[in-house]
């Protein structure tokens, strides 16, 4: 029997070992159920759910899911959309989740697979600095699909966003230096009269 301080009280029958827990305003709660005798203590049960389940949030909120996004292309895709398409994907890259690119073949198409090949290979060549394959494409059934990782962790991408973040405000505070400088130099001109020609 363990007490609510911790302390060691000893082997005793549940009865008593309950009448003193209620006597406390506590639970008697078995811990080890195998051992011999078995080892029970004494504590607020409720409150420590409650700990518990604090302990698992605070645990979840530092975890970063990631998960994985689609973009759908057709074979016959127009550059435009291409081009928006692949932006979605580099969106999605730099959020840090996975992007499943995938082309689905109906009918006829069936026979040109290789042109869906040819779009998904273009697509890992223009996002190659920011992104891994993860899977080649690979086809299977009537749809062609390739899975691309963001290349740099969270941590890295937030480290570039406050480094970028920084050279932007040093850039803004340079132009407005730049900017205080000429007025004072102009007031100065402004302020001297011309010269009035003597007759």
């Amino acid at each position: 029997m363990i007490g609510d301080e911790g302390e060691q009280i000893g082997v005793m029958p549940p009865f008593e070992a309950l009448k003193l827990a209620r006597s406390k305003n506590l639970d008697l709660v078995e811990i080890s159920p195998t051992a011999q005798p078995p080892v029970c203590r004494i504590m607020d049960y409720g409150k420590y759910l409650y700990q518990q389940e604090k302990k698992e949030r605070e645990a979840k909120k530092h975890q970063k899911t990631i998960t994985v996004k689609e973009v759908k292309f057709r074979i016959n895709v127009d550059d435009h959309d291409y081009e928006t398409k692949k932006n979605h994907v580099l969106r999605f890259l730099d959020g840090g989740d996975k992007v499943k690119a995938t082309i689905f073949f109906r009918g006829r198409e069936m026979t040109r697979t290789g042109l869906g090949r040819q779009i998904l290979e273009r697509l890992i060549r223009d996002v190659e600095p920011h992104s891994i394959v993860e899977f080649r494409p690979r086809q299977e059934g009537n749809t062609l699909h390739a899975i691309l990782a963001p290349k740099k962790t969270a941590v890295e991408r937030e480290k570039e966003r406050e480094r970028e973040a920084k050279q932007k405000a040093k850039q803004e505070k340079k132009l407005a230096q730049e900017k205080e400088k000429p007025a004072p130099a102009a007031a100065a001109t402004a302020e001297i009269p011309d010269p009035v020609p003597q007759a």
